[in-house]
């Protein structure tokens, strides 16, 4: 390119130059870059003091920074040079060392764009997610209040179940202890396919299991212990005594509130996953409101919920239906051979009632309630897995079990589907005293 039209382009040509350079950085490793002192000093206060310091001669060719990286120095001098970093130079392999090396020259500019691009990063591409890699670095350098917040929400799901996440995070822990404290976590810590396989985990104490604990304590409430299954939390978790109490205790308790909602003690789904599935939707519907509202264009679509309702338990869970549309249909359906695109009514896989009081199935009709084509109506929808049946309730009157529908398979999904200008959202069931139809 020729020199003279772009500034930035112009000086990113100046990083690293011998030629054009006044100063040898070494860094980690006596690892060696080349810079130019007044643009180090001009931009940053910590070179200014150091390659200008009244109380010295300046002469000196060489300044080394034995704690500083080469990947972090490399993205420090792109930023001084250029004002700029480009997207390929910050990855995982240098992405804590460079935030490291920004703060260090109290570059907080780059810090902010650092701590972006890793958000950015787990929003966007979270099935390649390498949080736990990370999570190792962030560990050494010890910046939790700022990289763990962003390395542990969950507006994406983690592809890592939570149970390795904690593994991960105590293992590490250890690590900072000792190596015997490492060795014996490494051993009481089975992965999940080993507790799968039943393989017999380790009773061996932990002499330091309150420095554990200590240095795992950062990390611990960015850990939903939740989501973990209860067995690995009272068999495996809590005998290591690295967990505060209270955190078990809570979940625990979380345990036993979902078991005393159902009658037969059937856990039902945690309420956080009831939003709708973008890539299993018609391509004139929008998704919005953080995924809990759907709203059509002019095509009459479906859109998928993300839960799956399988094996055994009841499912129970609200349609909101905000504004109404001339045809607004509510149900579950399954994935095999089922088009979003077409009325699930005609589906042989899709069960579904609509505002005209009637319950479509592969074309086949039946009379069911009254109709209810207003705005702000709540229709509850009732599945039992168990026995595989399937109800209804509208605005609190429950409906009676659908005798016909007897051909549910073992795996299903709730889904809508509406017309232009309909607009739903989709909500956990609320409790409700029902009045008998």
């Amino acid at each position: 390119m020729t020199r003279g039209y772009s500034l930035e382009q112009d000086l990113r040509l100046l990083i690293n130059h011998p030629r054009y350079s006044d100063i040898e950085i070494l860094c980690e490793d006596d690892k060696k870059l080349y810079g130019s002192k007044a643009i180090l000093a001009a931009r940053s206060e910590v070179f200014d003091r150091l390659l200008y310091n009244e109380m010295k001669e300046n002469l000196e060719i060489q300044i080394s920074f034995p704690k500083i990286s080469l990947f972090g120095m490399e993205i420090v001098l792109e930023y001084i040079y250029t004002g700029s970093i480009k997207k390929e130079s910050l990855n995982k392999n240098n992405i804590i060392e460079a935030f490291y090396a920004a703060e260090y020259f109290q570059l907080s500019n780059l810090q902010d764009f650092i701590i972006k691009t890793v958000k950015n990063n787990l929003e966007n591409n979270y099935v390649n997610n390498y949080s736990p890699e990370l999570l190792s670095k962030v560990m050494d350098i010890m910046h939790f209040n700022i990289f763990c917040p962003v390395l542990m929400e969950k507006k994406n799901p983690f592809i890592t179940p939570e149970y390795e996440v904690f593994r991960y995070s105590a293992i590490l822990a250890a690590n900072k202890v000792s190596n015997d404290a490492y060795e014996t976590l490494m051993e009481r810590l089975p992965t999940l396919e080993q507790i799968k396989n039943s393989i017999q985990v380790s009773n061996k104490s932990i002499t330091d299991y309150q420095k554990i604990a200590k240095e795992l304590e950062p990390l611990t409430k960015f850990i939903d212990f939740g989501q973990i299954k209860g067995q690995i939390l009272t068999d495996i978790i809590e005998p290591l005594e690295i967990v505060p109490s209270r955190t078990i205790m809570n979940v625990y308790r979380q345990i036993v509130r979902l078991n005393n909602l159902n009658s037969n003690e059937i856990r039902g789904i945690p309420p956080t996953i009831y939003i709708w599935d973008k890539s299993t939707c018609g391509s004139g519907l929008i998704i919005e409101d953080n995924e809990k509202v759907v709203r059509a264009g002019n095509a009459h679509q479906n859109v998928r919920a993300k839960m799956i309702l399988d094996n055994k338990g009841i499912f129970e869970w609200n349609i909101i239906i905000e504004k109404v549309c001339k045809d607004v249909w509510v149900g579950v359906c399954a994935t095999e051979n089922f088009n979003y695109m077409a009325w699930a009514g005609n589906q042989s896989t899709g069960w579904i009632l609509g505002i005209n009081g009637k319950c479509w199935n592969n074309s086949n009709v039946l009379d069911y309630c009254s109709q209810f084509r207003n705005d702000n109506v709540k229709v509850t929808v009732h599945l039992n897995m168990n026995e595989r049946t399937y109800a209804f309730s509208v605005d609190g009157t429950k409906y009676p079990v659908i005798s016909e529908w007897n051909n549910l398979p073992s795996k299903l999904y709730p889904i809508v589907s509406l017309h232009s200008p309909g607009l739903l959202r989709i909500q956990p069931y609320q409790f409700l005293k029902f009045s008998k139809n």
